[in-house]
Formats: structure tokens, C-alpha cells, sequence
């Protein structure tokens, strides 16, 4: 069997004997089609060009923390939002995207009206970057941002 890169993805799924033996928990179509992520999956997926990550939140709050990296900073409030996330997709809005914010308030709240807007594969990333009942969050999790 050829070697395959291993990410935060897997998991022992079967014990045989004393062989613990790693399998992908979920593929990437099966993740995308649950619309939630977590904060380490999204970043994976992102990395990897499965999906478009996009930060919602405020520039002050981009500020103060930073941007995850592999997440395309886009303010929610602009006027010009859904054309700009157009424009990150090529205008191809059956694009996964995955919307982040600070605690899922937002992101929840977003997902809906962009699927109502004809975006078909709209992802939530509901621990966000401070960390909600969803997860910890990106950053008491570790994941790397950009100031």
C-alpha cells in the first residue's frame, strides 16, 4: 500500500490483535456535505483547496486576533458582500465555502442567507475563532493565524 499523508483526519477505527489501523474518518465530499466543520478541518480543507475559507467578522476583530491562515478575510456588513464572495469563487457559487466568525453567531446566521442568495455548498464553521459549544476554537486550538 502506498504511503498516504496522514492529516488530523484520521482515526483508529478497528483494532485487530494488538494493530491499531488508521482510516480516514470521513472523506472530504462526506465532510463538506455535513455544512459544519471544525475549526481544524476547515483549516485542512483550505490548505488543500477543497474549500473557500472565508472570516466574516469585523476588521477590528481581524486585528485583534489575527486571520486564520488559509481563510480569506470579507466582512459581512460590506454592501458589496455577495459580489465579493463571488469573486473568490470565480462565480461559481456550487463552490464549497465555509464562513467563520467569532463564536458561530454570525456564520450560522450567514450560511442561511447565502444559501437563500444560490450559493449551494455553504459550510458553517461554528466553534469560530474564540470558541463556542461547538469546539475551543481556532485559536485555543493552535492553529496558525496571520496579523
Amino acid at each position: 500500500m502506498p504511503f498516504q499523508k496522514v492529516t488530523r483526519r484520521v482515526v483508529v477505527l478497528s483494532l485487530a490483535g494488538f494493530a491499531a489501523t488508521p482510516l480516514m474518518a470521513e472523506t472530504t465530499a462526506e465532510l463538506i456535505a455535513q455544512k459544519k466543520l471544525s475549526v481544524e478541518d476547515a483549516h485542512d480543507l483550505a490548505l488543500e483547496g477543497a474549500i473557500t475559507l472565508v472570516d466574516i467578522r469585523r476588521p477590528d476583530e481581524w486585528a485583534l486576533t489575527g486571520v486564520g491562515v488559509g481563510a480569506k478575510p470579507l466582512d459581512m456588513r460590506r454592501k458589496d458582500f455577495v459580489a465579493q464572495l463571488d469573486g473568490l469563487v470565480g462565480g461559481d457559487r456550487s463552490q464549497p465555502i465555509a464562513v467563520m466568525c467569532a463564536r458561530g453567531v454570525r456564520s450560522k446566521w450567514l450560511s442561511r442567507q447565502l444559501e437563500i442568495a444560490g450559493f449551494t455548498q455553504i459550510i458553517d464553521v461554528p466553534e469560530g475563532m474564540l470558541g463556542s459549544r461547538a469546539g475551543p476554537g481556532w485559536l485555543r486550538t493552535g492553529l496558525p493565524v496571520v496579523k
